[in-house]
């Protein structure tokens, strides 16, 4: 998408993927074997075309500024969609999943981890299949065409890979805001926009600093434990500011 402040936290695919859960969680379909990430899955798609189409992606229109625009009314929408949904369901149920739209890595049983990373790893492994590609589309979609890229196929393509993705880490871990911000950009600025370099370095990096975030929201307040979404979102607002500032400033 070209813009260091898009993620999926940022474009709402995050809290789509988060609905998609939480209707499955009070409809029951934990009880069904990937029920609840088919679910989340779900939403995260739902949200990616949604977005495309509210910033004229539809149209080949779509510009930076309407991509962030689109993805926080959508987000805003999905948002109040969550509310209602923790206002039909039990006590017990509301403190979970209040809990777990904060952020939570405690929840996750090994068996449930494991498909996670199969998926993620072969997610990511389509992705740095398409590094080549996504150096070429940084010089800019023309220059891509011209050299043989059917820009319009990846961006689908790829859109669909980082849904599934965010699907699968939302429905094990909650939200978990702002990392996909930071990270990127800050191994940007170490290897350059070489997305052969860059991919591998973000997911290393993005999940040594997630390690790091779970374990102060584990021992801050201990016995008691943050969310580890908070962690985050301490560190990646300012540095979201921090973007937003550069990027107008030019």
């Amino acid at each position: 998408m070209r813009n260091p402040l898009a993620d999926p936290y940022v474009l709402g695919i995050s809290g789509g993927s988060a609905l998609g859960a939480i209707i499955g969680i009070v409809l029951g379909a934990g009880s069904f074997y990937l029920g609840v990430p088919f679910l989340a899955f779900c939403g995260a798609l739902v949200t990616v075309f949604l977005v495309f189409i509210v910033a004229g992606g539809s149209r080949g229109l779509m510009l930076d500024n309407s991509l962030l625009l689109a993805g926080v009314v959508v987000n805003s929408f999905f948002s109040a969609a969550i509310l209602f949904a923790l206002s039909i369901v039990n006590s017990m149920e509301l403190h979970s999943i209040s809990f777990w739209l904060m952020g939570d890595l405690s929840g996750a049983a090994l068996k449930e981890t494991a498909g996670a990373a199969l998926c993620l790893f072969i997610g990511f492994g389509i992705l740095y299949a398409q590094a080549r590609k996504l150096n070429l589309m940084v010089q800019g979609e023309e220059t891509a065409m011209q050299l043989g890229v059917n820009v319009r196929a990846t961006k689908y393509a790829l859109l669909i890979v980082t849904s599934l993705m965010t699907s699968v880490a939302v429905s094990l871990a909650g939200i978990i805001g702002f990392v996909g911000i930071m990270v990127p950009h800050m191994m940007r600025l170490v290897f350059g926009s070489d997305h052969r370099l860059l991919l591998p370095a973000a997911a290393l990096f993005g999940a040594s600093f997630l390690v790091v975030a779970d374990t102060l929201a584990r021992i801050l307040l201990a016995p008691a434990e943050l969310p580890v979404g908070v962690i985050t979102a301490l560190c990646g607002a300012p540095y979201f500011i921090f973007l937003m500032r550069k990027k107008v400033q030019g």
